[in-house]
C-alpha cells in the first residue's frame, strides 16, 4: 500500500516537472520569435537606407504634408547642388599677411662699384619686377604699400648701380613697391626736397600708397634687414655711412634715406620748397618733425651702414649759404612752405622695365640778397 502511494506521488510530481518544462519551452520560443522579427525588420530597414541614405536625411516620408513628388524635387534639388557647375572657378585661398622679418633675408651684404653695370644686366637680373618699377610679393599679403622717391639730375651711372643691389633687398624684405625718380630739367640750382615733394604727390596719382621712402640715388645699405617700410616714428635708415666713418655725423642728422608714412608727412607739411643747392633741406625736415611731437626712430648702428658711390659735386649744386638761418627759422616757415605751397610742371612721365621717370620743372631760385 505504501509503495503505491509512493508511486502515484511521484508519477505526479513528474507530470508537473513536465508540465512546467512544456510551458518554459513555449514561453522561450514565443521570445524567440519576437526578438527575430525585431532582427528582421532592422535588417530590412537597413538594406532600405542603404539605397536611399542620401535623400533619406534630407526628406523623411514620415512627415504629415510629405509626398513623393516632393520627395524627388528635393533630390534633384540635391543632385543639382552637389553637381559641379561647368564655369565654376575654385575659390582662391586668402594669401598669409608677409612676416616682419621675412626668412629669405641673408644679413650684410657686399656692395661694390667696380664692376661693369648696365641696364640691361640689371633687367634680366629681375623678371619679376613690371614696367615702372612695380613688385608686389606672390606669396604674402604686406602690411604697406611703399613708394620709393629718389630726387635726380644727370646720375644714370649711379642708378644702374641703385637699380641693381636695392631691387633684389626689396623683393626679399617682401615689399609692396614701386621706384620713381624724380628728374629735375634744366640747368638752374638743384632742388631736393622740392623734389622729394613732387615725388610724394606724383606716387599718389599712380598708387594708394601708405608709406614714403625718400633715398639719394648714391646711397647703398650694406645689410637687407634694414627694412624699407614705414614705422610708427619718422624713419631715418642711413645712420652710419662710410665717408662718415660709420657713425652718425650729429644727433640730429636725418639725410640720406629716410622714411615717412603718409600721415607723418602730412603732418609736418611735408618738406621745404626754398632750400635751394647743396645742405640744409634735411636739418629743417628733423626740425619739422620734433616741433610736430615726433621723434626720429633709428635701426641699429650695425644695421643702418651705407656705401656711397663716390663722385665730385654736382655742378649747380653748390653749398647753400642760406641754409644755416633757414633752419632756425623752421618753426615760423614750415606751416606755409611745405607740401601745401607746392608748384611745379610735370613735362614727362616715362615708364622704364624697372623704374618710373617723371621729369619736371620746378622754377629758379629767387635772387640771393646782395652783400654789403
Amino acid at each position: 500500500m505504501t509503495r503505491l502511494m509512493l508511486g502515484r506521488t511521484l508519477e505526479r510530481i513528474c507530470k508537473a516537472v513536465l508540465l512546467l518544462c512544456l510551458v518554459h519551452f513555449l514561453i522561450m520560443m514565443i521570445l524567440y520569435f519576437d526578438v527575430y522579427s525585431q532582427r528582421f525588420d532592422i535588417f530590412s530597414r537597413f538594406n532600405n537606407g542603404r539605397n536611399s541614405s542620401r535623400a533619406q536625411h534630407l526628406y523623411n516620408l514620415s512627415r504629415p504634408n510629405a509626398t513623393f513628388a516632393g520627395y524627388l524635387s528635393t533630390a534633384d534639388h540635391l543632385l543639382a547642388s552637389v553637381r559641379p557647375e561647368a564655369n565654376a572657378t575654385p575659390t582662391a585661398k586668402p594669401m598669409p599677411p608677409c612676416p616682419e622679418m621675412p626668412p629669405g633675408l641673408v644679413g650684410r651684404l657686399l656692395i661694390e662699384f667696380s664692376s661693369l653695370m648696365t641696364m640691361e644686366r640689371v633687367q634680366k637680373e629681375n623678371p619679376n619686377v613690371t614696367q615702372g618699377g612695380r613688385y608686389t610679393p606672390p606669396d604674402c599679403r604686406p602690411k604697406q604699400k611703399v613708394a620709393i622717391i629718389i630726387p635726380f639730375r644727370n646720375r644714370d651711372h649711379h642708378l644702374r648701380y641703385w637699380l641693381h643691389y636695392l631691387h633684389p633687398i626689396l623683393r626679399r624684405q617682401k615689399i609692396d613697391y614701386g621706384i620713381y625718380i624724380i628728374n629735375q630739367l634744366g640747368e638752374d640750382t638743384f632742388n631736393r626736397a622740392k623734389l622729394l615733394n613732387i615725388g610724394y604727390v606724383e606716387a599718389l596719382k599712380e598708387a594708394e600708397y601708405d608709406c614714403f621712402i625718400f633715398s639719394d640715388v648714391d646711397l647703398i645699405p650694406m645689410d637687407d634687414r634694414n627694412l624699407y617700410h614705414c614705422y610708427d616714428q619718422p624713419r631715418h635708415f642711413a645712420i652710419a655711412m662710410d665717408k662718415f666713418g660709420f657713425r652718425l655725423p650729429y644727433a640730429g642728422y636725418f639725410g640720406g634715406v629716410s622714411g615717412l608714412s603718409k600721415k607723418q608727412f602730412l603732418k609736418i607739411n611735408g618738406f621745404p620748397n626754398e632750400y635751394w643747392g647743396w645742405g640744409g633741406e634735411d636739418d629743417d625736415i628733423y626740425n619739422r618733425i620734433t616741433l610736430n611731437g615726433m621723434k626720429v626712430s633709428r635701426p641699429d648702428v650695425r644695421i643702418g651702414r651705407y656705401r656711397m658711390i663716390k663722385h665730385e659735386r654736382d655742378k649747380h649744386n653748390e653749398p647753400n649759404p642760406q641754409r644755416f638761418n633757414k633752419i632756425q627759422n623752421t618753426k615760423t616757415t614750415m606751416k606755409k612752405d611745405g607740401i601745401s605751397s607746392l608748384t611745379y610742371r610735370v613735362v614727362q612721365v616715362k615708364k622704364h622695365p624697372l623704374y618710373t621717370n617723371i621729369s619736371v620743372e620746378i622754377g629758379k631760385p629767387p635772387p640771393r640778397p646782395f652783400k654789403g
